[in-house]
């Protein structure tokens, strides 16, 4: 009777049983200590920036941080020696109004008096222009070079150069906004008052006081969302490829097969199972630049902006609109940078510092939970 061959994939010794439980100890220590990074930071963040936003009495939350915008604030010392900081716009009320009040060791800090109003609008309106052109162009790119394409030495080199884009740093695509988007002067205007330093081209739109000038963008919120747009672009082509590869080959033959066109086909039979995947990951890629500082540090931010942008812009609608593009906005990511690294270390500057970081992180894990609620819905309507 022949001898039974030995299982090859049990260990033949205790020695080798424990190598595989030292193993399993180091492959765990060193998930845990990413956890717990996590955990630190998340919980650092919180810590110090939860109080500024949450209030113990009502309303329970700190309205005037969140809809008023940044203003400097001052900080001084009283008759009686008490420390005492107000914004600018309320300390020159108190002085107009206490003319003779004692004010001693006076101190002003940029930026972080008020709220952050304008930074998060500014970045709400970056977000929604980049996700409108991020979003069509790379589905627009990932359903051709999965469902179009012919395979061979052109679409590899389009994929390795998607793959390659996104490697690349944001400062890189922050020079190259700069350069292609806000220095360049073939992209058009609508404006009342033509530059005649920056355009090259202008003629006068019918029925209208004002021009068509290719005169370029400049510093605008157009050209720092595009910007973000081409940044985000790699990673939500190349998620949305793989959410169409993950559909079944048979869906696709099952609808040609019934006499479907290959857009038919493409858009009743594939785009409906891979719509939960491609909007779960190009909402969280959209996010992830969201976050930069660098791209729209070049491109589209501003320290400070008295009104906000629908406030600045003037004329007609089409005109308006124009000039909405076309303005300077603030951000959230460039405000916290100016906060930390460009105001001097103090007491009074740490509200704002933390505080901002907080709300940006709630956003960040709004929009993550956004894109799970989608992707679950989704799902859920779908079933094969």
């Amino acid at each position: 009777m022949l001898e039974e061959s030995k299982n090859p994939f049990v260990a033949s010794s205790n020695r080798q049983k424990i190598i595989d439980r030292v193993w399993s100890v180091i492959f765990a220590g060193f998930t845990y200590f990413v956890l717990a990074c996590a955990l630190f930071i998340f919980g650092k963040i919180t810590y110090d920036g939860a109080p500024v936003l949450f209030q113990a009495e009502a309303p329970f939350i700190n309205f005037d941080f969140l809809f008023t915008s940044p203003q400097t604030l001052v900080e001084f010392r009283d008759g009686a020696g008490e420390l005492v900081r107000m914004d600018a716009s309320d300390f020159r009320s108190f002085k107009e109004e206490n003319p003779d009040a004692v004010i001693r060791d006076e101190h002003t800090f940029s930026y972080s008096g008020g709220g952050i109003l304008g930074p998060l609008v500014g970045t709400a309106l970056l977000v929604i222009v980049c996700m409108i052109v991020s979003l069509f162009i790379g589905v627009s790119a990932a359903v051709y070079l999965n469902e179009y394409a012919h395979h061979g030495k052109l679409v590899g080199a389009i994929r390795l150069a998607i793959m390659n884009l996104a490697g690349v740093p944001s400062i890189v695509y922050g020079l190259f906004g700069f350069a292609f988007f806000c220095l360049a002067p073939w992209f058009p205007v609508l404006t009342y008052e033509v530059n005649p330093e920056t355009s090259v081209f202008a003629f006068k739109v019918p029925m209208s006081k004002g021009f068509l000038s290719f005169e370029g963008w400049g510093n605008s919120l157009i050209a720092g969302g595009l910007t973000l747009a081409v940044m985000a672009l790699p990673v939500i082509i190349a998620a949305c490829e793989e959410s169409l590869k993950a559909v079944p080959k048979g869906f696709r033959e099952a609808s040609l097969a019934l006499g479907a066109t290959k857009w038919q086909m493409i858009r009743t039979a594939v785009l409906p199972y891979a719509t939960p995947g491609m909007l779960t990951a190009s909402v969280l890629g959209v996010t992830r630049v969201a976050g930069e500082t660098a791209p729209i540090m070049f491109t589209a931010a501003v320290a400070d902006k008295a009104k906000l942008p629908w406030q600045e812009a003037e004329g007609s609608p089409l005109f308006w609109f124009s000039d909405l593009l076309t303005q300077s906005v603030q951000a959230l990511p460039y405000h916290i940078y100016t906060v930390s690294a460009r105001i001097p270390d103090a007491d009074a500057v740490r509200d704002m510092r933390y505080g901002s970081v907080f709300v940006f992180l709630l956003l960040v894990m709004g929009f993550a939970m956004i894109s799970i609620v989608m992707r679950a819905r989704f799902r859920s309507k779908l079933k094969w």
